[in-house]
């Protein structure tokens, strides 16, 4: 294969659909990408509300799909393939049903098409019922990279992410209110069961670290029951702030910059954090960071789990429990993250009251 100089002005699609925390890690791979090749066109197809996530990479261009309206369904996607224009390589980052279907028109267009290994046989041994094979797998961030190697690109391993700071805009700021010490994230929930630890145990922790002296707490989601879960919490504690449906997307992202700590799920906000180098205390129940989707760059330490022979027994925690009641994260005590936190901001347990 023939390696493409890094003057080269190619033009090159990136696919990458959903979900948010696997779009938000294609960001990295992208900058290094731009940094080694500044002449390349790159285009990336992609939800418009996800766009926030490439502040960092530099100039790069947006496609977002209509895929409930006009790229809806097998003439959608014909639609899709004409609307889209012509590329020289496309890296599917995807690999589903609808961006094979994307790049088999656009190889008929004369592009040139890599797509993803998922790895799919040995995280099936890792999350089988029996005899899993517990190691670390690739990274997502390295399958990433990979497809672009095999395209044909010298580029080096990705660097770690940088601590950002970013300018909050007036919304941003409104709700932040004033800083006085330490500003923590906390976003209790995740697409699947799964992975959620639960409420009540989060709200306990909330709660408690609210009482850290001269601390806020802003709590991060989306969608109705974690909109009430969030204001019902934030109801009693003046020093709890919920964000969800307060700000954009890119507004959240401003102010995660701008905190001290995350506290989350094996969930976007892990990565959204990781973005812009912040440290996150996540918590894990049936998945685990050996399936390649921990934090890019976070300290493998301050990862909250217990061992069982179960886990992991999905890859996205999508599975029903083998056991019938999420043990994996029930057995978890709101005092074991409650420490995790304090010992990270070297400050006092708080009392339980």
């Amino acid at each position: 294969m023939d390696q493409i100089p890094h003057s080269a002005s190619l033009r090159i699609l990136v696919i990458r659909l959903s979900a948010m925390g696997d779009v938000a890690m294609v960001a990295p791979v992208l900058a290094a990408l731009r940094k080694s090749y500044p002449n390349l066109q790159i285009t990336m197809l992609t939800p418009k509300f996800l766009q926030p996530f490439f502040r960092e990479v530099g100039e790069m261009c947006f496609f977002s799909p209509d895929l409930k309206n006009r790229h809806k369904g097998i003439r959608g996607l014909l639609r899709l393939g004409h609307d889209i224009g012509r590329f020289d390589m496309v890296a599917d980052l995807h690999d589903v049903l609808r961006s094979k279907g994307l790049c088999k028109l656009l190889r008929w267009k004369g592009a040139k098409i890599e797509r993803i290994d998922k790895g799919r046989a040995e995280k099936k041994a890792l999350t089988a019922p029996k005899n899993k094979i517990k190691v670390q797998l690739k990274t997502t961030i390295e399958r990433y990279r990979d497809v672009f190697i095999r395209l044909g690109f010298d580029i080096p391993q990705i660097p770690l992410p940088q601590r950002i700071h970013y300018p909050m805009s007036s919304e941003t700021l409104a709700l932040a209110g004033v800083r006085k010490h330490f500003w923590i994230g906390v976003s209790p929930f995740a697409q699947h069961t799964g992975k959620i630890y639960p409420p009540e145990k989060m709200r306990e922790v909330i709660l408690r670290l609210a009482d850290i002296p001269d601390t806020r707490i802003f709590i991060f989601g989306g969608g109705v029951s974690e909109k009430q879960f969030a204001e019902e919490t934030a109801a009693l504690k003046e020093n709890i702030v919920s964000v969800i449906g307060q700000i954009k997307l890119g507004q959240e992202m401003e102010l995660i910059s701008n905190l001290d700590l995350m506290v989350s799920m094996d969930s976007s906000a892990l990565h959204m954090s990781s973005l812009v180098g912040l440290p996150v205390i996540s918590i894990w129940g049936a998945t685990h960071p050996y399936a390649g989707f921990y934090g890019f760059g976070q300290d493998p330490d301050l990862a909250v789990q217990i061992d069982m022979e179960c886990r992991p027994c999905s890859v996205y925690g999508n599975k029903p429990c083998l056991t019938g009641d999420y043990r994996c994260m029930a057995d978890i005590a709101p005092e074991k993250v409650i420490k995790k936190v304090c010992d990270f901001l070297q400050v006092s347990l708080p009392e339980k009251k």
